[in-house]
């Protein structure tokens, strides 16, 4: 089992690193070295991977001193996305091999192009594709794309860890009860979620069988959100309940 830890960044960033047991380890989109540098030095850690899921800078930023401290780093990421440094180009359907785990590569565009994700261990690195109770935006990509990515990744065990980019859990979660106002389950994590951030505590990781509960955007198939959107879309497929959610969001 690999351990993860949240390294904090800009104002709401999570870089998170992956440590084995010899104190080798991974980061998952650096946007800024400094934090990550700081930590390495003071746990006494070797840095061996970087693993990018998408171009952003905030996910990027940092990779080029990285690579300059740690001149044999493997920098993977996504084939079909600028970015710096890259030694292992991954595409959907190719595997990693992470210390002694297996990754396998997802294809989850809609935020951007070429986004990717990472699942293995029992954990998924999802970038800026899931949040707990949320979605990102769809900036490059298409409302069909993310929504199809979404969909990849309810399919996901339910136990699988899943550790997103962004501390977006508050704000989601007030446009989630929006949608489903009598959610008991969601009502009872925005009292979690309040009692963490209350205390400067992550609420990530979160995980698929929780999100399946409490995100609006994977329950799209249900009526008590079908009937939130109602007055935005005449239709009820999923892909038409997700779009005037998504919309929704953006104005919210």
């Amino acid at each position: 089992m690999l351990n993860i830890k949240s390294i904090p960044a800009f104002n709401d960033n999570y870089i998170w690193l992956i440590e084995n047991s010899d104190r080798r380890c991974a980061v998952v989109d650096p946007g800024d070295s400094a934090p990550v540098l700081a930590y390495l030095k003071q746990h006494d850690l070797s840095l061996e991977a970087i693993l990018i899921t998408h171009h952003h800078n905030d996910h990027i930023g940092g990779i080029p001193e990285l690579v300059r401290q740690f001149p044999d780093v493997d920098v993977v990421g996504p084939a079909n996305e600028p970015v710096p440094t890259l030694t292992h180009a991954v595409e959907a359907g190719d595997q990693i091999k992470l210390f002694d785990e297996v990754f396998f590569v997802l294809g989850l565009e809609g935020h951007t192009r070429g986004h990717i994700g990472y699942v293995g261990d029992g954990k998924l690195f999802c970038g800026d594709v899931l949040f707990s109770a949320g979605c990102g935006r769809v900036f490059e990509g298409t409302m069909e794309q993310m929504h199809t990515s979404l969909s990849k990744l309810a399919a996901l065990p339910e136990e699988t860890e899943v550790y997103c980019a962004h501390e977006y859990t508050a704000s989601n979660v007030a446009f989630a009860l929006a949608v489903e106002p009598d959610n008991m389950q969601l009502q009872q994590y925005r009292d979690e979620v309040n009692r963490l951030r209350a205390q400067n505590k992550p609420t990530l990781p979160t995980t698929i069988r929780r999100e399946k509960w409490i995100n609006p955007f994977l329950r799209t198939d249900q009526q008590t959100v079908i009937r939130s959107v109602a007055n935005r879309t005449v239709e009820s497929d999923s892909l038409a309940v997700f779009s005037a959610l998504r919309e929704w969001k953006n104005e919210f």
